[in-house]
């Protein structure tokens, strides 16, 4: 019943759009969230709490005995999805939220990634001892590892590892409620992390003229960057993303601009996106070293692509 395949997120992005013509962005990126890789159609007029209930929860028992096999029927397979899928998805969190120690996690973690189920995202982090080898750190510092994080390669599948296997117990009794309860309270949370990956493609879209060399989330003992972005001219850019039912205003650049001061690095272009825009304030601010996107201009990804040819590309 699963029809996922190896393809990129954007595929699956432009797939799902070209299947079920959603009203707006906004909607898409909402139902895309949770479906995207299925290769289902989705009426997506319809609310999503009715289509969880009707795609998901009445066809459960195959969709769990399919997840089973994706998953090889190993508890700690799915263990270790699920504590990626709700923890920071740093590897070795992973591994200690899961009970899995460094051998048997590695190899859960292989074989997850061999089965095009996850991807790395490889940490751009430093080692302090690389600067200076010789120098004492401090505890907090000598005791920090710098770890990996791990991406979902079909965002349904996050979503069951995030949402359905912590409820398992409960569905099969038919108890749907905390499920639903579990969703409205974590909703924008879950979502953001795909609007993140949305957003590093629009970015690197835009900038489709210039060759990159380095581009993903930043991430260190100290602190977080949804995106860093370097061209091999050098230029910097650097991106926040917002999931959320209110404007950015310029306290987040504020913010973000701190965090490029701890670093020590002069962004080029500090760029936001937004679920629901920015204040007038930041709107007005908007040039050269500053760039603001929300949720219609994610369109731009659907360009360069036919519906019949991303179909077919995503199905065969």
């Amino acid at each position: 019943m699963l029809l996922m395949k190896n393809s990129k997120l954007l595929e699956q992005f432009r797939s799902f759009y070209f299947r079920n013509y959603p009203d707006d962005m906004e909607r898409q990126i909402s139902y895309f969230s949770i479906f995207g890789g299925l290769g289902w159609d989705v009426d997506t007029s319809r609310p999503i709490s009715e289509l969880i209930e009707k795609l998901i929860l009445e066809n459960f028992d195959i969709l769990y005995t399919n997840i089973q096999e994706l998953t090889d029927n190993s508890g700690e397979n799915r263990r270790l999805l699920q504590a990626l899928a709700v923890g920071d998805r740093r590897i070795f969190s992973a591994f200690k939220r899961a009970g899995l120690n460094n051998g048997n996690g590695g190899g859960a973690l292989n074989f997850l990634q061999a089965k095009g189920v996850i991807q790395l995202e490889y940490s751009r982090e430093q080692d302090p001892r690389a600067k200076n080898p010789n120098a004492k750190l401090k505890r907090r510092d000598a005791r920090h590892r710098i770890s990996h994080k791990v991406l979902f390669t079909h965002p349904f599948v996050r979503f069951w590892f995030y949402f359905i296997a912590p409820q398992i117990k409960n569905i099969q009794a038919k108890n749907y409620a905390p499920l639903f309860e579990r969703i409205e309270e974590l909703k924008h949370s879950y979502v953001s992390l795909i609007f993140e990956e949305l957003s590093e493609l629009l970015l690197n879209y835009n900038l489709r003229d210039s060759q990159i060399i380095s581009s993903g989330s930043y991430w260190d003992a100290n602190l977080e960057i949804d995106i860093l972005t370097i061209t091999d001219t050098e230029k910097i850019y650097i991106g926040e993303c917002k999931w959320k039912n209110h404007k950015i205003n310029k306290k987040e650049l504020h913010k973000l601009v701190e965090k490029c001061e701890k670093l020590k690095i002069e962004p080029t272009q500090i760029v936001f996106f937004s679920k629901r825009g920015f204040s007038k304030e930041l709107e007005q601010m908007q040039g050269a070293s500053l760039a603001l996107y929300s949720a219609d201009d994610f369109e731009a990804l659907l360009k360069n692509s036919s519906k019949e040819e991303l179909i077919e590309n995503f199905i065969n």
